[in-house]
């Protein structure tokens, strides 16, 4: 028997506050342990929360922006459990009246869209951390509360992602909303984004589901698509055997590759949810709705269509120009400085990306700006720099920014555009290459380009392409 694999995502962002869920202590991340901390996030006798505006403004932003219903009222509750991270013994968070209802994620996966709905977004306080082990005190663990009431986005999908490379596309997707909107870095590094995995299996062809279980705390992508693909593996095994899948919380081990049982599966009702009673429910007018509505950067799908038909670009090369908001940013702004939006959209989307993916760095890490980069193109365009020297002198421009004019000529690129010096040059290649001028003669058009590169290695790289072409077809014309 064939098995089908449904999964459901429930991904935990890190709003972009300076201050906590529910006191003024910074959120700020490698700091010294428990030293962003205060009575409230401390959970110390008789201290009271207070709500973050800017935390509930980044939530209905975030709502809107993946199309989902923003209530006007919504309440926060007491998730209670007993961890040690966890000062209050409850979680401030929100259960039965989220703030988002609804909405969904477009992804594309093997040429397929498909949008994924989302249940609910809702808002909640994160825990502290705990620290094991570290450098000789190795059997020993220790509290970092610095973490603790840092405000949380919790995202959960419907359960319907059948692959893991659905899912990972879903979490690409949904990281390059949030960045957009500026809700959330969402750096997993930092832990700014966590995703727990629910996964069933049921019959192929079924619509009943099965016993899921829920693999916690996954930080990357690639070990997102590695638990789905062991848990799949592990629940395969044991319904082939005759075995039931158990309803648990299961932990990933990335080395072994495979997922094991932490403890048996809460339900809701374990956590005891009940209202907060230090907080009123929260009230949301129509007015503060528009307002963070009219405040709404565009989001990539539309701003990937807006490319497509303002500045004429294919689907594939707008895609890969709004896959971070900066390059999508940097791509018009070099557009406007420039003039011709498909030589921009080239260079960027080969050389610059090229350039970038070589050093590890995001375009914001680096000395380039638009200026720069239109200057750059425009010599290309006169013919004064090689595309070649162009990509050279594009390094430093990224490496220790610069005038591009200024560089081209302490580096000595400037284009080799006498006459005399190339018509030599061409003279020199086709004395070398008589079978190849024969078979050019004899309609072999391709057999150019074979010369033109050959004269390119003979003057450096630097002669000006048109005049060598120009040069080359008079010559072999005569």
């Amino acid at each position: 028997m064939s098995f089908e694999p449904v999964i459901g995502l429930e991904v935990h962002v890190h709003m972009k506050t300076a201050s906590k869920m529910f006191c003024g202590c910074a959120v700020h991340y490698g700091g010294e342990p428990n030293h962003q901390v205060c009575p409230v996030c401390l959970a110390l006798p008789g201290a009271l929360p207070v709500p973050n505006r800017e935390a509930i403004a980044l939530a209905v932003r975030a709502g809107l922006a993946v199309g989902g219903e923003v209530h006007s009222r919504s309440v926060f509750a007491r998730k209670n459990y007993f961890y040690p991270d966890l000062p209050k013994g409850y979680q401030i968070s929100q259960f039965e009246e989220p703030v988002i209802t609804g909405g969904g994620v477009e992804i594309e996966v093997d040429g397929e869209v498909r949008r994924i709905p989302l249940t609910r977004i809702h808002m909640e306080e994160d825990a502290g951390k705990s620290v094991h082990g570290e450098e000789e005190r190795e059997d020993e663990s220790h509290m970092d509360l610095n973490r603790a009431g840092t405000p949380l986005l919790e995202i959960v999908s419907e359960p319907e992602l059948r692959s893991a490379a659905e899912a990972s596309a879903y979490l690409r997707a949904l990281r390059r909303i949030l960045r957009y909107i500026d809700v959330s870095d969402a750096d997993m590094e930092k832990g700014q984004l966590r995703c727990d995995v629910n996964l069933s299996l049921r019959p192929t062809g079924s619509d009943v589901l099965g016993t899921r279980t829920e693999v916690k705390n996954l930080n990357s992508f690639r070990y997102v698509e590695a638990a789905i693909e062991a848990e799949i593996q592990r629940q395969t095994g044991v319904l082939e055997e005759g075995g039931e899948i158990i309803q648990a919380t299961m932990q990933f081990d990335p080395e072994r590759r495979t997922t094991s049982v932490m403890r048996v599966k809460e339900n809701a009702d374990d956590y005891r949810y009940f209202p907060d009673p230090d907080l009123v429910p929260l009230a949301l007018d129509a007015a503060r709705i528009a307002e963070v509505r009219a405040a709404l950067p565009e989001l990539p799908a539309e701003k990937r269509a807006r490319f497509e038909v303002e500045h004429g670009l294919s689907e594939y090369d707008a895609r890969l120009l709004v896959a971070t908001r900066p390059l999508a940013d940097f791509f018009e702004a070099v557009t406007r400085a420039h003039g011709d939006a498909k030589t921009v959209a080239n260079w960027i989307g080969r050389d610059v990306r090229g350039a970038l993916k070589e050093r590890e760095r995001d375009l914001e890490e680096t000395a380039l700006t638009a200026p720069a980069l239109s200057a750059l193109l425009k010599l290309v365009d006169s013919g004064r720099v090689t595309p070649r020297s162009a990509r050279e002198v594009l390094g430093v421009l990224m490496d220790e920014g610069g005038d591009p004019e200024s560089l081209v000529g302490e580096r000595g690129l400037e284009a080799v555009s006498d006459t005399g010096a190339l018509e030599a040059a061409v003279d020199e290649v086709l004395a070398a290459h008589p079978d190849d001028v024969e078979r050019f003669r004899a309609g072999e058009a391709k057999v150019l380009n074979f010369l033109m590169g050959q004269v390119m290695r003979r003057t450096g790289g630097k002669a000006s392409p048109g005049l060598v072409r120009e040069i080359l077809a008079r010559r072999l014309e005569g």
